[in-house]
């Protein structure tokens, strides 16, 4: 990034949750056009992506490159997205789904498949994130765009240890009153479950009635429920250890040489967030242009170098800096991380009782 006070204005997750902004574009905004409106414009491409998530120039390099126009409206969770698409496709072409709800989007039958005949950089692709994506096998939806992984970020000055077990978070008061957990209760409950030494994916009523009876008796000792803010409550020195994304982490690692992450040893959730095409996508050919195109290295490096979320784009890694590659906040040593699990999507009644459990933690 440019600058110190550039680099803080992405200390905002690409999560963010941008109140009152809905929709809210970079650029310029999707319109009320109608999809037949949409199918007529050429060169144009809409794309729905999470805040501060894309290159300094990306949009400007594929429309010099292209000829295509990109409108890029923003959403602040899966959730959102989710919503926005289920009720009818409002004119995107490109989308930004996690891991999970490509899943889910797939049951629904909300996604197109992918023709890689037209996406040949998907050979810059480091072949795991192909043949190692449970979600979407063979990758005939989703293409990946970044993976990242939840654990904890900590100031370091403030812990008298390595905080690297969720115990110091779902289980004890040595950090009473200092600590934030993540609000989302998927992200919240199915790393409990990995503290409790059971699979993220096991989808047992009776494990979520022990996540949340520990949650319950730990809520003291928690200052807040973030929603994924922690970045910025750990730099501002408001809590002194928090569960967060690795990427968002390192981002602010960047301002603060006195904080750090690690991934507990009993494994964690990670994820991976993908470009997709959405059902009724106006313009389908400029998608799988633009998704073509997100995956050239050199794109790849400029969008990396600008988000610092790990990159599965094995092409684009090779031109980054040592301080990137070899940075174990990013890419998090091997052993740990084959302890982490894609979560899969386990249907609504699991979500409901999620849902239903988090509700009575808040009320607690």
């Amino acid at each position: 990034m440019a600058d110190a006070q550039h680099r803080k204005s992405f200390a905002a997750s690409r999560r963010s949750i941008l109140k009152g902004l809905g929709a809210a574009a970079i650029g310029i905004t999707l319109t009320s056009k109608t999809r037949r409106a949409f199918a007529e414009e050429e060169k144009k491409l809409n794309f729905y992506n999470w805040d501060t998530y894309i290159g300094e120039t990306t949009l400007e390099d594929f429309k010099n490159a292209s000829g295509i126009d990109v409108n890029m409206s923003l959403f602040a969770t899966n959730d959102e997205l989710f919503a926005k698409l289920r009720a009818g496709n409002p004119g995107y072409d490109v989308i930004v789904p996690g891991s999970e709800f490509v899943e889910r989007m797939i049951q629904a039958n909300m996604l197109e498949p992918l023709d890689h005949a037209k996406i040949p950089n998907i050979k810059n692709i480091s072949p795991e994130f192909i043949n190692d994506a449970p979600y979407d096998p063979g990758r005939k939806y989703s293409m990946p765009y970044t993976w990242l992984v939840i654990g904890i970020g900590y100031r370091k000055s403030k812990v008298k240890s390595v905080p690297d077990s969720w115990k110091y978070l779902f289980d004890s008061d040595e950090y009473k009153g200092r600590i934030a957990v993540m609000s989302d209760a998927s992200e919240l409950f199915r790393n409990c479950f990995k503290y409790l030494g059971k699979s993220i994916n096991d989808n047992s009523p009776e494990l979520i009635k022990q996540a949340e009876a520990l949650l319950i008796k730990q809520k003291p000792n928690i200052k807040t429920f973030h929603e994924d803010n922690g970045q910025d409550l750990l730099a501002a020195g408001e809590i002194d250890v928090v569960m967060e994304y690795n990427g968002d982490i390192a981002q602010v690692m960047k301002e603060d040489d006195d904080l750090n992450f690690v991934v507990p040893k009993e494994g964690a959730m990670r994820q991976s967030d993908t470009l997709a095409i959405p059902k009724g996508a106006p313009h389908p050919e400029n998608a799988l242009k633009f998704i073509n195109f997100i995956l050239d290295a050199k794109t790849g490096e400029e969008i990396t170098k600008t988000i610092l979320y790990p990159s599965p784009n094995a092409a684009a890694v090779a031109l980054m800096p040592a301080s990137y590659k070899d940075n174990p906040v990013i890419f998090p040593p091997a052993d740990l991380m084959a302890k982490c699990e894609y979560p899969r999507y386990l249907g609504p009644e699991f979500t409901r009782l999620l849902d239903e459990a988090m509700t009575r933690l808040r009320a607690a």
